[in-house]
């Protein structure tokens, strides 16, 4: 057993309650076996079984839940600088790709790129979310879009699952755009992901969901129903890309066809958010793609007047947010969102977590969930995500062991 003594303000971020609501403990202490938390609540509370337990200090401290990214595309090969340098003299993000950059760039760089190469470049950058306090990362594929390049992506992830302590969340994304074999006759690329490909990735267990970027440029509304069901039949939960350049009615799509979440949603419409809100599909905000496509931010306070529940995450991809820092990431929701510390706090932790299918396991402190924490440098989540550093984070657990801790000051 375990016990994280002097909690300063601890941060639950149970479930219950509004965007904003943290249940928050203060002088607070934490006590685990194994992976599990066995107990929560004030340290002057701490039943006689726990005391004489191993403890670690959080120094009064702010400790939050381990956050979790609910929204990556991990594994790649290559990266995209150039493309960065385009953009900022006025060449748009569809122009790029018409022209063979974008995803289609990546596409190449990933399939010349072997297992190992992948495996040891997404292995680095989880180390580096591990840093931040990140515990747990949904994981794209979608750089290969053939066969044989997908399952490799999505080896990659069944091998970082097995050695490595941050919970991975595998999902298809063959859905992402039409490789450029495919364009002369897309249609066979979608019998390709309904006959081949999607049956391929459940029959292996190689993913728990299946994305689909719908986008005038990607896929229809149509062409991603069709999808979402077979995925749906394989055992595979939808998630989706949506109304991220237009409002393509992605967001009704994601009601429709019961989504954990739609991601992106800048141009999302009145009667998508409505959708979403009765379908109970969580929104995922993310501000990095925002900032580096230098687009109007997803109206996330519309979000969540409708009782549309906000999920924050990095988007971390090559081309549109080349970055895995979701701290950085909240506190862009923060300003370019008017989002609250709070409500981004929970966004990025338990709301995360439903976003992923994971809500009651990963993203909050509580009972019988797994042992994921992060002890922040700061006395409150305001004064954490309004003094931003480099870094906060001075010590994180995983799965109740600890994967990173800073050197003392």
């Amino acid at each position: 057993m375990t016990v994280l003594r002097n909690i300063g303000l601890l941060a639950t971020c149970r479930p219950a309650g509004g965007q904003g609501e943290l249940h928050l403990i203060s002088e607070a202490a934490v006590a685990w076996e194994n992976e599990t938390i066995r107990w929560v609540g004030p340290e002057s509370e701490l039943p006689a079984e726990f005391v004489d337990d191993a403890s670690m200090d959080a120094g009064g401290r702010l400790v939050v839940p381990g956050l979790v990214d609910c929204h990556t595309h991990l594994a790649f090969g290559g990266w995209r600088a150039d493309e960065f340098e385009q953009r900022l003299q006025g060449v748009g993000y569809l122009d790029i790709a018409r022209a063979g950059g974008g995803i289609m760039s990546t596409v190449r760089a990933t399939r010349a790129a072997t297992e190992a190469e992948l495996l040891a470049k997404a292995s680095s950058a989880l180390e580096g979310m591990r840093r931040l306090g990140v515990t747990t990362v949904e994981c794209k594929s979608g750089y290969g879009l053939d066969l044989e390049t997908e399952l490799r992506l999505l080896r990659v992830y069944q091998a970082l699952a097995a050695s490595q302590p941050t919970r991975i969340v595998p999902t298809f994304l063959g859905a992402h755009v039409v490789p450029a074999e495919h364009r002369a006759d897309r249609s066979a690329y979608l019998r390709l992901l309904l006959d081949e490909m999607i049956p391929a990735v459940a029959t292996a267990g190689l993913a728990r969901c299946c994305d689909v970027f719908v986008e005038d440029t990607a896929f229809s509304v149509d062409e991603a129903r069709q999808i979402f069901l077979a995925g749906k039949a394989a055992g595979l939960a939808p998630k989706l890309h949506a109304d991220q350049l237009s409002a393509g009615g992605g967001a009704e799509l994601a009601a429709e066809v019961e989504a954990l979440s739609a991601d992106h949603l800048e141009c999302a419409s009145d009667a998508g958010i409505a959708a979403m809100a009765m379908a109970g599909v969580v929104a995922v905000s993310l501000p990095l793609a925002t900032l580096y496509l230098h687009q109007k931010p997803m109206p996330a306070r519309k979000f969540i007047e409708a009782s549309v529940p906000v999920a924050v995450a990095t988007d971390f991809n090559p081309g549109s947010a080349p970055s895995w820092d979701l701290p950085l990431a909240m506190m862009l929701a923060c300003h370019l969102q008017r989002m609250t510390p709070a409500e981004v706090l929970k966004g990025a932790t338990t709301i995360a977590a439903k976003a992923v299918g994971l809500q009651g396991e990963a993203g909050e402190v509580s009972v019988g969930c797994r042992a994921d924490l992060a002890v922040i440098d700061s006395p409150d989540v305001n004064h954490w995500l309004y003094h931003f550093r480099p870094n906060a984070c001075v010590l994180t657990v995983a799965a109740g062991q600890v994967c990173w801790q800073a050197a003392p000051s």
